[in-house]
């Protein structure tokens, strides 16, 4: 089996549970009307809100997880 045809054949739950607790990535928010920046997990479950975006990167690598970018 190539490679290629190993990963087609993982499910679409097993495929959301990659990264779940080594990924995290930061968007913005509105908090009671205030801006702010929330951590989600790799499967897009809310993790923290934090007041900047810095603050948000040092606690995802604080918590050993790696910061990712969405486009």
């Amino acid at each position: 089996m190539n490679t290629s045809e190993r990963y087609t054949q993982i499910s679409d739950r097993n495929f959301l549970a990659l990264g779940v607790n080594h990924l995290a990535y930061v968007k913005t928010v509105q908090v009671d009307g205030k801006g702010g920046f929330s951590i989600h997990a790799a499967d897009g479950t809310r993790m923290a809100v934090m007041a900047n975006r810095d603050a948000a990167i040092a606690t995802i690598l604080r918590n050993d997880m790696e910061p990712v970018s969405l486009h």
